[in-house]
């Protein structure tokens, strides 16, 4: 396969998203004085925010602290989170056979175009607010081979847009859930994912 394109999500798959959501979740609880268990809600992330916040805030005020939630990201959220092992190597590995890296992610696409920013992540495309088998149109348009994530609706996406569903245990969802899920491969760490490329573009 020469010159392939590589779908990544980017929370807990490139990123460790955990210290900077924290952050983020207790500036906002405490501007809206309710209570929000930051520790529950950061081991699970994956689901859109809206999602998230929804069990902990009447239903008409979601929409407006989601948007805070946003304006408040950069900054506290953007230095505090770091790559997560072998991100670079990874996004290195696709490029080294002339290939493109495709960021899909259901981050705010102005944060998450902070991220790549900082981290100097070396993507070709970053497409942001999508979830689940919404990103297989994406993906599909970006003509991906593969789909690297850390969450079942990661699989979701890659499956629906008919690609190689490659997952990664950096997030909270754990090998027997992915595989449940219908991944055609279980990744400790994007450290491994230069070994498993090259096999696959053999």
């Amino acid at each position: 396969m020469s010159r392939p394109s590589i779908g990544f999500d980017l929370d807990m798959t490139l990123i460790d998203t955990v210290p900077g959501f924290g952050a983020v979740l207790r500036a906002l609880a405490l501007e809206l004085d309710v209570v929000l268990p930051v520790e529950e809600l950061t081991s699970r992330l994956g689901p859109p925010l809206e999602m998230m916040l929804a069990p902990y805030l009447p239903e008409g005020e979601v929409a407006a602290a989601s948007d805070r939630f946003r304006a408040l990201y950069p900054t506290h959220a953007i230095t505090s989170v770091p790559l997560l092992p072998g991100a670079h190597a990874a996004l290195a590995a696709v490029r080294s056979r002339g290939g493109r890296n495709v960021l899909v992610t259901g981050k705010y696409p102005a944060n998450a175009q902070l991220h790549v920013d900082h981290l100097q992540l070396d993507v070709d495309v970053l497409e942001g607010w999508v979830w689940g088998i919404g990103k297989a149109e994406v993906l599909r348009r970006e003509g991906v081979a593969a789909y690297v994530g850390d969450h079942v609706h990661d699989v979701e996406g890659a499956l629906a847009a008919g690609v190689v569903s490659v997952s990664v245990l950096t997030g909270g969802c754990t090998r027997a859930e992915l595989l449940d899920a219908g991944t055609d491969v279980v990744l400790d760490s994007l450290e491994e994912f230069p070994d498993w490329f090259s096999d696959f573009t053999r």
